[in-house]
């Protein structure tokens, strides 16, 4: 059996008439007739009552007739999707990301491919960078937002921005009358610090250009940047965080630009490179529109950044 039988049937189920079925085909009359015939042949079960005056559907046709219909539209289904996938139109594709992320570029970039490309299931996690690269390299995650430099040969990064780090201070601290900053300015202040673990390289930057300041930061609470900024507000101490944080809202604290040296943050979009499929395609064309720079072509990608 072809679906090209189970259409037959359907044109004759439903005109109940062998001549304009067979007009609907493009088929002769004894060709349409034939198939019929054929198919009845194959299922071992009379499907249509013939008179020379009338057509009707036995009970098995009606049965069918449900189940013909609903087989030739899953198949209609199924190119159409197939074709889509390859278009990247449909799919389903996870992403990562860090916090820094979701409150710089992330949002505009998933609301433009949800409206472009609707059949794609989305799916975001907020990670870590060693979380993102871990999920990546394992094939839970399809793409990430992180932070560079990573060790990972089989990872392609594209660029997407570099982020300076300001600083966050209770709203009534002494430092906050100055416009500016530099990390002198900080050695004796208390530090809220994110664990090392989630953002080795940034964290080893921090250390290092404060030691090259002069001092070793007086880490007194560990904390993700987020929870930096309530902290403090609540006055516990200083927090360095991306400047896209300062959307966050929070009251009760200040955040002064670092002038000198001082560490950034850059983000780039990363994925596997032998398993870039259309939808990552489409997915990070959408990223090269949007970005205040694109992000090279994928040809260009760069390799992984050793530390």
């Amino acid at each position: 059996m072809e679906l090209r039988h189970l259409r037959y049937f359907i044109a004759v189920a439903e005109e109940l008439h062998f001549s304009r079925a067979a007009a609907r085909e493009h088929l002769s009359q004894p060709a349409i007739s034939q198939q019929i015939r054929h198919l009845e042949a194959d299922l071992g079960v009379q499907l249509l009552h013939r008179t020379k005056r009338s057509v009707q559907l036995t009970e098995a046709g009606q049965v069918f007739l449900v189940e013909a219909r609903r087989t030739l539209q899953q198949a209609e289904q199924a190119v159409q999707r197939t074709q889509q996938a390859s278009r990247g139109e449909w799919g389903r594709l996870n992403v990562g990301f860090t916090g820094s992320a979701l409150y710089s570029v992330l949002p505009r970039i998933v609301q433009t491919f949800r409206e472009r490309f609707p059949g794609v299931e989305l799916s975001l996690s907020e990670l870590c960078t060693p979380q993102q690269v871990e999920a990546l390299l394992d094939g839970q995650l399809q793409l990430g937002f992180l932070h560079p430099p990573i060790e990972a040969a089989a990872l392609c990064l594209e660029p997407v921005l570099r982020e300076e780090i300001v600083v966050v201070l209770p709203e009534a601290h002494p430092l906050g009358a100055r416009a500016q900053l530099c990390l002198q300015d900080l050695a004796d202040q208390p530090f809220i610090l994110f664990p090392r673990s989630i953002g080795p390289n940034l964290y080893d930057r921090i250390i290092k250009l404060c030691q090259q300041a002069g001092f070793h930061p007086n880490v007194v609470q560990e904390a993700l940047q987020q929870t930096a900024i309530s902290l403090a507000s609540a006055g516990v101490g200083v927090a360095l965080v991306a400047t896209s944080l300062q959307k966050v809202g929070r009251p009760g604290v200040i955040y002064r630009q670092l002038k000198g040296p001082a560490p950034d943050l850059p983000l780039a979009v990363a994925f596997r490179r032998e398993t870039v499929s259309p939808v990552i395609q489409a997915f990070l064309k959408v990223v090269g529109e949007l970005v205040p720079q694109g992000p090279p072509d994928q040809a260009d990608c760069l390799a992984p950044i050793e530390q």
